[in-house]
């Protein structure tokens, strides 16, 4: 039988378009040092590290090895993970799978991207088929537009449900000292007047390009509570695969089939039976706003067709029923190969009770953190305070 894990620490970097003021290893220290300052920790008593980020975007081939020292893997094993927008959650979970093996006791793992020195939307355009998907589903935007289309026609959801998602997202922002978008007063009305990129999609229905980094560490039972008074339990993780040819799936956020089955099966490894009820804060990988409801739908926190009647009855704002993002998500901050360990981290300081800058939500016993990758790639995992 595995043994339990837990992540005990979480530190991130100021994001931005660009940051200007630090290299890539410089950038990564940053998120280090502050994820190990946040509980004393230091090199020594981490055993091995875990890298997330996705090298195609930056043009520059296994940072693994070059920057090991800014790393703190000096001596260390060292393992890397790539698998597209979900590298930082595959990182995590890797990170829990290192520990729950009895290989490692205490992990830490890495995600970062500094996109202003590479060209993501370039590398995002070759992933299509030259022939039949290029020339409209093109790059990130492309794509969830073709995906934003389908799931607007299937479910009914509306432009202004959507910019609703957009306005919390940003608002929630401001409460987060570490994100990049900010934007206190923005209305519905900015949304919808804002210019189009591809419809449905405007450019504040969009999550922006951004630099930063993000690091957790993670621990055995035994050496969780040594760390941390509330370590945040991984109570289950899961890991889902679709199709890698794009058009055979268009509706792929509509009717998210890896999100479906990775979901279902974290709940049910977790004991997860209500999940409208069983969380308190859900951190979910949004690049878009018609993103968001449609993926609370393959959650299971409302019935397909009815993600727009959680915004507008207030179910996911930070002071509902049921905080969708709380940190502003990655419509607000988007380092690409460190968005999904974000949520990781930002879940699990939410149970740690150590969100800063006011998005804290009071009383967090379970919360749910999600990864996605534009090859279908989706990761879950479910934490929670009460120890195993």
């Amino acid at each position: 039988m595995s043994r339990k894990s837990a992540i005990v620490a979480a530190g991130q970097t100021k994001h931005a378009a660009k940051r200007l003021d630090v290299s890539i290893p410089e950038l990564v220290r940053e998120a280090v040092d502050a994820c190990l300052d946040s509980k004393g920790l230091s090199f020594q008593n981490i055993d091995a590290v875990v890298v997330g980020n996705m090298e195609l975007f930056e043009g520059i081939n296994q940072p693994e090895l070059w920057m090991v020292a800014a790393l703190g893997a000096v001596g260390k094993p060292v393992y890397k993970m790539n698998t597209g927008g979900t590298v930082g959650a595959s990182a995590a979970i890797c990170a829990e799978h290192l520990v729950q093996s009895g290989l490692h006791d205490v992990v830490l793992a890495i995600g970062y991207e500094k996109q202003s020195e590479g060209e993501t939307q370039s590398a995002i355009t070759t992933v299509g088929d030259p022939a039949w998907e290029r020339s409209v589903m093109a790059g990130a935007i492309g794509n969830f537009a073709v995906m934003a289309s389908t799931y607007v026609d299937r479910s009914g959801v509306t432009p202004e449900q959507a910019a609703k998602v957009a306005v919390k997202a940003r608002t929630n922002a401001c409460l987060n000292p570490y994100a990049h978008l900010q934007i206190a007063d923005i209305t519905v009305e900015d949304v919808l007047e804002s210019r189009v990129l591809a419809e449905p999609l405007r450019l504040l229905d969009m999550c922006p390009q951004s630099d930063g980094a993000v690091a957790v560490v993670v621990a055995s039972e035994e050496r969780a509570t040594q760390i941390t008074p509330r370590p945040a339990w991984i109570a289950s993780s899961a890991t889902a695969h679709d199709q890698q040819f794009m058009g055979d799936s268009p509706a792929r956020i509509a009717d998210h089939r890896s999100l479906q089955a990775a979901s279902h099966k974290a709940y049910a490894a977790a004991g997860i039976f209500n999940p409208r009820d069983d969380f308190d804060v859900v951190e979910v990988y949004e690049p878009a706003t018609y993103a968001e409801l449609a993926m609370l739908e393959n959650l299971g926190f409302c019935p397909p067709g009815e993600g727009g009647t959680l915004i507008d009855e207030g179910v996911t704002l930070i002071d509902g029923p049921m905080p969708v993002n709380p940190s502003g998500g990655v419509l607000a901050t988007n380092p690409v190969g460190a968005t999904a360990l974000i949520r990781v981290a930002e879940a699990a300081l939410q149970v740690m009770g150590e969100a800063e800058g006011g998005h804290q939500v009071p009383g967090v016993n379970w919360a749910l953190a999600t990864g996605y990758g534009g090859n279908a790639w989706t990761d879950v995992m479910v934490m929670t305070g009460e120890r195993p």
